[in-house]
């Protein structure tokens, strides 16, 4: 019997994107409102009543709200696409390749928080690091990161593509949280294992999909003998046997001139570089990837067929 999924949000971006990738699959039946009903809280309440896994593409409120539907007794599964239940203990979080044990715990769990898109990215650096003991809990981590504009949602989408609007955006690359204090940087500090929150500089260039994150590390802040190869090795063995999380060779990584923050759109995988020079001071770790792909609705996906696979 086909599993009934329910996306809660489906008229949005990331939800668009998961049904485009569900369209065709006869192992699941797509329970839909209609987008002038998106706001009947009754069909709503019914509509996530009825699935047996829930995806929330929704913002924060939104999907506390969602949760809040689920009957007492009712046991449907729970995929959150927002930042509301990220570092909730009581949440698994839905980044597979994060350690070893990760799958099991979405494969079993009944709330699943998707990762964010720049989370995804800096955590699939930082983690293996911090757990190889090469990365120190208090390292001052820096986050760099430039992102598609559908990262934005609609809204941005219009403000990139519709010049005639008053909102319009020209800036063909723009940073913002100018502030330092983004919405993700909890679950990076979380889900990282570091002792302070890192320094995240986000920025948006005129792409629709794809994703550069960067970490740079200073070699002698790190684990005392820690080296590119050292560094690159823990990586390695960390991904060690799995296709949606690569690590590029480092003679791959020597060979670039560039990296094109568009090279993954449209797919659902990540990779992730190590660069540097032999002897040198600095290490410059880089994970590529899309945005509405590994960093959103890829990964709800991801995480969707695990939940089914228990």
């Amino acid at each position: 019997m086909a599993a009934k999924i329910f996306i809660d949000g489906e008229h949005g971006t990331t939800g668009l994107q998961i049904r485009s990738r569900l369209a065709e699959r006869r192992d699941v039946e797509l329970l839909s409102i209609p987008e002038a009903e998106r706001r009947n809280a009754a069909m709503r309440e019914d509509l996530l009543n009825s699935a047996d896994i829930a995806i929330l593409c929704l913002p924060d409120d939104a999907s506390k709200e969602a949760v809040s539907m689920l009957s007492a007794n009712n046991r449907v599964r729970i995929i959150d696409t927002s930042t509301a239940f990220r570092v909730s203990p009581d949440w698994a979080y839905g980044f597979a390749e994060m350690d070893k044990a990760q799958a099991e715990r979405i494969r079993s769990a009944r709330l699943v928080a998707n990762p964010g898109c720049y989370p995804t990215g800096a955590i699939g650096l930082i983690r293996p690091l911090r757990a190889s003991g090469l990365l120190p809990q208090d390292y001052p981590v820096s986050v760099n990161a430039v992102s598609g504009y559908t990262g934005g949602g609609k809204q941005m989408i219009a403000q990139m593509e519709d010049a005639s609007r008053e909102d319009a955006i020209s800036a063909n690359h723009f940073l913002y949280g100018l502030t330092l204090k983004h919405k993700h940087v909890p679950e990076m500090k979380a889900h990282g294992l570091l002792e302070h929150a890192p320094l995240f500089s986000p920025s948006v260039g005129r792409f629709p999909q794809g994703m550069i994150v960067q970490v740079p590390l200073t070699l002698a802040r790190l684990a005392p003998g820690t080296s590119l190869e050292s560094i690159h090795a823990a990586l390695t063995a960390h991904y060690a046997g799995q296709n949606i999380v690569t690590v590029a060779p480092l003679a791959e990584s020597a060979s670039l001139a560039r990296i094109d923050a568009e090279e993954l759109a449209g797919q659902d995988s990540m990779k992730l570089f190590v660069f540097g020079t032999d002897g040198g001071e600095h290490v410059n770790l880089v994970a590529l990837l899309d945005n509405l792909g590994k960093g959103a609705s890829g990964a709800a996906v991801q995480n969707m067929n695990l939940m089914l696979s228990a």
